[in-house]
Formats: structure tokens, sequence, C-alpha cells
């Protein structure tokens, strides 16, 4: 599917202590890499200053991809959107969907989703809820609920992945419905820990 690409943000090993739900987000993360690579899906995934920081976290199954892993760049930018990914945009004009996981919510994952519903492509921006996190809880919500604002679409891992599927009678249909019933249990996990947990903070607030 040429015209949807990923973006896994800053999955570090480093931040595997500290992130919230950090175990759940990778878990998202190697089930939507499943679909990635049954819709055939690029990916490209980048690292926040890996000299100090470290590489992706060995847990997040990259290798599965094969050519549809596209690179993995280091930034000091906090958005994603520095020039070596830019240019990967550039020479896929194709692309229209851009999928963005990885951490932080309120940092990384937000400039990236705003530079990139600000871009002149005039990309469509997802944001798999239960495949981001930060910190701190308690700012994942209000990240959430600023790029819902500024024009991101804000869903679930599944829910998406059911989107771009559409049709039972769909030829990778078997295929797509053995990964989600395979991920059920991490799937279940993941909602409860980071969507049930965000969605109390909304309530919360208001």
């Amino acid at each position: 599917m040429a015209s949807t690409i990923f973006f896994i943000c800053d999955l570090q090993t480093k931040f595997r202590d500290a992130i919230f739900g950090f175990e759940h987000v990778v878990a998202t993360t190697n089930k939507v890499l499943k679909i990635a690579k049954i819709l055939g899906c690029e990916v490209v995934v980048t690292t926040q200053k890996a000299r100090a920081l470290g590489p992706t976290d060995q847990a997040v199954d990259l290798d599965s991809l094969g050519p549809l892993h596209v690179a993995t760049l280091d930034k000091t930018l906090f958005s994603m959107l520095i020039p070596e990914v830019e240019a990967i945009l550039s020479d896929r004009p194709a692309v229209k969907s851009i999928v963005l996981l990885g951490i932080e919510s309120h940092i990384c994952i937000l400039q990236t989703a705003l530079a990139l519903l600000a871009h002149p492509a005039h990309y469509k921006v997802y944001v798999l809820a239960d495949a981001v996190s930060s910190i701190n809880p308690a700012e994942i919500p209000l990240a959430l609920t600023q790029m819902r604002a500024a024009g991101a679409i804000v869903t679930s891992s599944e829910s998406f992945a059911f989107a771009q599927i559409r049709d039972a009678n769909s030829p990778v249909f078997k295929a797509f419905s053995a990964v989600i019933k395979e991920e059920k249990e991490a799937t279940a996990k993941a909602v409860a820990a980071l969507l049930g947990r965000t969605s109390g903070l909304e309530r919360s607030a208001l």
C-alpha cells in the first residue's frame, strides 16, 4: 500500500524504565509491524540522540519487515520531520497517509504530527493511541486532544487496521485475521493500560 507509511518514533531501550506502559507500546508496535507487512506499507524509524540514548529497543521487531524498513535515522530535532525524512517522503509522492507510533506523546509525537499537518503535501495524519505514551501519563490525553484539534485522526491500532482491510473478502484478510487473533491478549492489555488510563484522565479533566 504505497499511499500509507508508518513512522516509529524513538522507541529506545534507554526509555524503557521511564515511559508509562513502554512494554505495551512495543507490543502494539510489533502488531502494527505485522499488519504493515501484510499491507505492504513501508516503515521509517527514528532515534533521539542515539549516541547518548542508545538504539531502538531490540524488542521492536524491525528485522521482520525486510525491505519495508526504509531507514532508521538519528535526530536531535524533536519532530521526526528531519531533512532525511523529508527526502524519503519527497521520493514517495504516492504517500497520502502517515501513521505515528512511539514516544513521547506530548513532545516528539506531537511535534511530528503538527509538522506533518502543516506540510504543503497535506498529509492525512493518524496517531495510534494504544501505541504512544509519555513519562508522565497525564501528558498523554492533553497531547492527543491537541493533535486531534489540529486535524490528526486519533484512533486505535485495531480500528485503523480494520479500516485499511475494509472487506472480509480481501485477499489478505486471512493473514490479517490471524494476526488479530494472535495479538488479542496483548491488544487487550495495551488498550486497558494506555487507553483506559488516558480516557479516565480525559474525563477527570472535564
